[in-house]
């Protein structure tokens, strides 16, 4: 983690009030500052773990209390976000944690005790500071009296929460790290690829700077006209567009569009050759008598035929999100919209979805409506408790029934609808007429960007997943430029070098406003207008229709509510480069890719870690159930709130209606450790099976040694006893000693029973003759020796010991058990010197 700057400590505070911890209150009024205990300890540095990496604290206050849940802690400004810690956990409250970023607005206010008649009030005022996030919540916080805590945090959130440059953002601070990402180009271009049917290409770094990326199909063609934004500076490089329009001609049809969004294919159906393309507004004028001949028949070439082998042409649908008084309004500016006689087999159809402020300003009704009835507010109290509970809680009937009427005033749900309604519409003409359609609004970033994506990710399920997902977004809404600064209210790219002016047409209506250059980006802080007049939830509306689709196809898309809920978040954080300036174009100029890290990436990241498991991942998912457009009907197009976005904060526990799904969840993961466990004790017991045949392999192998040894045990057994018996013949006496050597004693006349016994000493052999003893009694020495001995004990035998053997070497008792048997182990090591005094042959064996 990066260095930590120390923070500036605030040496204003009181330390002469008491020393009593705050008391739950349940309101501002009730809130008894004076009891706070101040808290005189740095923390920034004791849990700096907190921290991000380059994320460095600026200021923080102490003794402050989260209203909303009556919370005291310390709160931290740093270049990232406005950080409360709990001073009873030391842990970080979610709540009172938001990203400098997310905070549209700040408020200082003042509250005073409402004394009794006739009393005299003493007690200080309330000192609090109010929050106003993008993402649904409100907070409050509360800091003690006499000291300039909140001044200290208000000033810091002057400087850093709406900085007038872009580099100041934490983006730019914290670097790519290691979620870096390729080139967003390449990305492009491999959908385009994908989209044209040419997935054995591979887009590249060199194929984007080369330009050769125009490759084509039967009816469409990427077309490099806009390789250096000259054409439209808020459109992507590449533009897909007919096959049978040459660059001049777009280059032509630009000027009669407004920005010069010219209509381009967005999406190709793979089977029926039916495309969704968009543009912005025609520059008709207020007459609605102007024509392009250039832009009819780029629009006509949407009209391709069909492929029923009757030669017929598809029809085209132009379908105009705006209300049609807002379109015929617009012409007096010099937009307007299209007439289905100047454009060949055309309708023109009108969805009627309001622009950007009435959308701006029907969330922030949304906004305070939870605020107010939630389960906790930003004053602290509980809907249940306010009033009495005549508003909610409290039996009315009728309060609750127009608190209800609040949320249906606040139009929110309408405006949600409308838009699901209109994308389901073109899903219909696309993919069961084989009809083609055209998409615009004003200037084609907005409601068009809505209308379109939301229509791709009904219509092919590849959208539906994770990669598709992120292709969808860079498609269609970064790379087709919309002003994700302007909307979420962030800095552009303006005190630059570089001049980045909106692109202005040229045409024979140049003094129309929307044809004239909108100038240099000014900065945007929160005191400009034009920060306030070009905010609006545009992509916030289109994520929240995106969780109504999952909420109706729990099966189709492969992420959850929860990874929604995260990307909205990240969007809203600007934590990431990804939706940083306007266009392609200002990203590339500001090196985004190179000097901000991905917020795809880091997903990646994070599901890699836990796979399948992540909270990310829909349990659901079944891909072979949905492989195809979804058409939700219109009885079904009828939205909630998004709980696991809307009502985290004003109702926590409300907010869980995604709890089966955790529950699941956490049930997968049990089943999925049990799987584990399985497949583990399966492992085992198959080590445990090879052992055992191991084993039993081994002791057959053992049993048959030991049957082979008593076998040769019964051999060695039997020529032992043919042995004794031969030397018993002899007149001879076997005597065993504990070495393991034997000693015959040898009779000199063997009629007599007396025996002399005496063991010959050891011989010594010079010559390789042996030394004989005058002596007439003969003592032999038998040594029982192993098997290496002699390769032929029994040879050994009959050649030195056998009396049975003949001179010539042949023997003369064949049939003998010593003749039979034809392997021994036991061998016989003999000393007869004194043999050749027996007359063995004349003695013992006398013919009869």
């Amino acid at each position: 983690m990066a260095a930590l700057r120390p923070p500036r400590s605030v040496s204003s505070r009181d330390s002469s009030d008491g020393s009593e911890r705050l008391d739950g209150a349940g309101s501002w009024d009730a809130l008894e500052w004076t009891k706070i205990e101040p808290v005189t300890r740095s923390v920034s540095h004791v849990n700096s773990e907190f921290l991000l990496e380059a994320e460095r604290v600026i200021e923080e206050g102490h003794g402050v209390v989260l209203v909303n849940r009556d919370e005291a802690g310390t709160l931290f400004v740093t270049n990232f976000r406005l950080l409360f810690l709990s001073d009873g956990t030391r842990n970080i409250v979610p709540l009172g944690t938001i990203p400098l970023a997310t905070i549209e607005k700040f408020n200082k206010m003042v509250v005073k005790n409402q004394s009794a008649p006739r009393q005299i009030d003493r007690s200080p005022t309330r000192r609090l500071l109010q929050i106003i996030g993008k993402d649904m919540r409100i907070i409050v916080f509360g800091f003690r009296p006499r000291t300039k805590q909140r001044r200290v945090i208000f000033d810091a959130l002057l400087r850093c929460a709406k900085p007038a440059r872009i580099w100041d953002l934490y983006a730019f601070t914290c670097g790519p790290s290691k979620f870096s990402k390729p080139n967003s180009k390449v990305r492009l271009l491999n959908e385009y690829f994908r989209l044209l049917g040419k997935d054995s290409h591979c887009a590249s770094v060199s194929m984007v700077e080369e330009g050769s990326f125009t490759l084509s199909n039967d009816l469409w063609r990427i077309s490099n006209t806009n390789s250096n934004y000259t054409v439209c500076s808020s459109y992507p490089f590449a533009l897909i567009v007919p096959k049978s329009i040459s660059d001049e001609e777009v280059i032509q049809a630009s000027t009669f569009r407004a920005r010069c969004r010219i209509p381009v294919v967005s999406w190709c159906h793979p089977g029926n050759g039916a495309v969704l393309a968009r543009s912005a507004q025609p520059l008709v004028g207020l007459m609605m008598n102007m024509r392009s001949n250039a832009d009819e028949k780029l629009v006509a070439s949407l009209c391709t035929q069909l492929v029923d082998g009757k030669g017929s042409r598809r029809k085209l649908y132009i379908a105009d999100a705006r209300p049609r008084k807002n379109a015929l309004a617009n012409g007096a500016m010099g937009g307007g919209s299209e007439s289905s006689s100047n454009y060949f087999h055309s309708e023109i159809v009108f969805f009627g979805i309001d622009n950007i402020h009435a959308m701006r300003e029907s969330f922030a009704r949304l906004r305070d409506y939870l605020d107010t009835h939630g389960a906790t507010s930003s004053d602290g109290m509980s809907s249940f408790l306010r009033h009495g509970g005549s508003t909610w809680g409290g039996g009315n009937l009728s309060s609750m029934s127009a608190s209800v009427s609040t949320l249906g005033d606040s139009g929110w749900l309408i405006h949600v609808q409308s838009v699901l309604a209109g994308s389901a519409w073109i899903t219909a003409r696309i993919a069961l007429e084989s009809a083609s359609v055209l998409v615009h609004c004003s200037d084609g970033w907005d409601r068009t960007s809505q209308l379109v994506s939301l229509a791709n990710l009904m219509l092919d399920p590849y959208y539906r997943t994770f990669a598709g997902f992120q292709a969808l977004v860079e498609k269609d809404w970064l790379a087709f430029g919309h002003p994700f600064s302007d909307r979420i209210g962030m800095p552009s790219v303006s005190g630059t070098s570089f001049d980045l002016n909106r692109q202005s047409s040229t045409g024979n209506l140049s003094s129309s406003p929307v044809r004239q250059s909108s100038g240099s980006f000014t900065p945007q802080t929160s005191n400009t207008s034009h920060a306030q007049n070009n905010y609006s939830p545009i992509f916030l509306q289109w994520v929240d229709c995106v969780s109504q689709l999952l909420r109706m196809y729990p099966f189709a898309f492969e992420f959850s509510s929860t990874f929604l809920v995260d990307f909205l978040d990240c969007v809203l954080s600007c934590r990431f480069g990804n939706f940083l300036c306007n266009s392609e174009e200002e990203r590339e100029k500001c090196g985004i890719h190179e000097a901000c890290g991905c917020l795809w990436a880091y997903f990646a990241d994070l599901r890699s870690l836990e796979g399948s498991s992540h909270a990310h991942y829909n349990l659901f998912y079944d891909p072979l159930k949905h492989n195809g457009p979804i058409f939700p009907p219109a009885a079904a197009l009828a939205p909630t709130l998004w709980p696991q976005f809307n009502l985290r904060w004003a109702c926590p526990s409300e907010s869980q209606a995604g709890e089966l799904e955790a529950e699941s969840r956490s049930m997968a993961i049990k089943f999925s450790e049990l799987l584990k466990a399985k497949e583990a004790a399966e492992m085992k017991a198959k080590e445990y099976s090879v052992a055992m045949e191991t084993l039993e392999a081994e002791l057959r192998n053992e049993k048959r040694l030991s049957s082979s040894a008593m076998n040769l045990a019964q051999r060695a057994s039997k020529e032992s006893a043919a042995i004794k018996r031969a030397i018993l013949s002899l007149g001879c006496r076997v005597n065993y000693t504990s070495n393991g050597d034997c000693t015959v004693d040898v009779e000199s006349n063997p009629t007599e029973s007396q025996e002399k016994s005496m063991q010959s000493p050891p011989r010594k052999e010079s010559d390789g003759t042996k030394e004989r003893d005058d002596n007439s009694d003969l003592s032999v020495s038998v040594t029982v020796v192993s098997d290496d001995v002699s390769s032929s004990p029994l040879g050994q035998v009959c050649e030195t010991l056998c009396p049975l053997r003949t001179r010539d070497g042949s023997c003369q008792w064949p049939s003998a058990g010593c003749a039979q048997l034809g392997s021994q182990f036991v061998g016989l090591k003999a000393n007869f010197d004194a043999f050749d005094h027996l007359s063995i042959y004349d003695s013992y064996f006398e013919s009869n």
